[in-house]
């Protein structure tokens, strides 16, 4: 009996060691952030008043159709997130726990991660620029693209940026709009040469662009798993890893030919 009392008595305090564990865990900060389907832009067009594209130094076309940029919005990277917030996000098909890494960047004030944040996508802006005028054979010399977005950080605008800059100079070459007249939306990173780059963040996308009324959604081809796991009904996916590539399935979609796919 003697050892029996002993055992129960370690085995409570061993309980009471874990249930203290479990609560300091549920409400200790944890390195997350809570993201959901943010807001999208046509690249086309205007926001707040502005045009997101302005060109000069060649004629500009007027277009039809949508190229719709998507974002997500997520807790300040100075936000106390909790286990029960992962929780409630692991649930909800509008919610998603990402590393708090992963969203912003790491080692820095909330001004510093802005600054950042604001770094990258003028970058960003730049590089689509940059491809989109090679694209085309226009030298940046003669040609001055200036790209106008809020409220919007990061890179993963940089496809359709490019994309918008060809349509409102060049269309599809032949007179008419790259869209056909759809509202296509998408998302991916670009660099100067025109490879498409992962972005994260791509089912949440998703419903922000099936919610503004996009029914294709250009992907990077590395992010096709994701992309299909969650996909919203009516719409459509189509993978690509280059500038040319996109220009050349949305050729092919205008066509009511086949297109690329996850």
């Amino acid at each position: 009996m003697p050892n029996l009392s002993r055992r129960s008595v370690v085995l409570s305090v061993c309980a009471a060691v874990v249930a203290a564990l479990l609560a300091v865990a549920a409400f200790a900060p944890l390195p997350f952030a809570i993201v959901e389907p943010g807001l999208t832009a046509n690249v086309l067009g205007a926001e707040s008043g502005t045009q997101v594209i302005t060109v000069t130094g060649v004629p500009v076309r007027t277009t039809s159709g949508q190229l719709r940029l998507v974002t997500i919005q997520a807790t300040a990277p100075n936000a106390s997130v909790h286990f029960s917030d992962v929780w409630r996000a692991w649930f909800k098909k509008n919610e998603a726990a990402m590393p708090r890494d992963a969203v912003y960047p790491s080692g820095g004030s909330v001004q510093q991660i802005e600054k950042a944040n604001l770094k990258e996508m003028t970058q960003s802006q730049n590089d689509a620029t940059s491809a989109a005028l090679k694209q085309m054979g226009l030298s940046p010399s003669q040609v001055h693209v200036t790209l106008r977005l809020a409220d919007v950080g990061g890179p993963s605008a940089g496809l359709l940026f490019s994309l918008g800059i060809i349509d409102k100079i060049d269309g599809d070459g032949h007179g008419g709009d790259l869209t056909g007249g759809r509202n296509i939306a998408g998302t991916g990173t670009i660099d100067a040469s025109g490879k498409v780059g992962a972005v994260g963040g791509v089912p949440l996308k998703e419903q922000a662009a099936r919610r503004d009324g996009a029914t294709i959604f250009l992907v990077p081809r590395d992010e096709c798993s994701d992309a299909k796991a969650e996909l919203p009904s009516g719409m459509r996916l189509i993978p690509v890893t280059t500038l040319t590539g996109a220009l050349s399935a949305l050729s092919a979609l205008r066509a009511g030919q086949a297109t690329p796919a996850c």
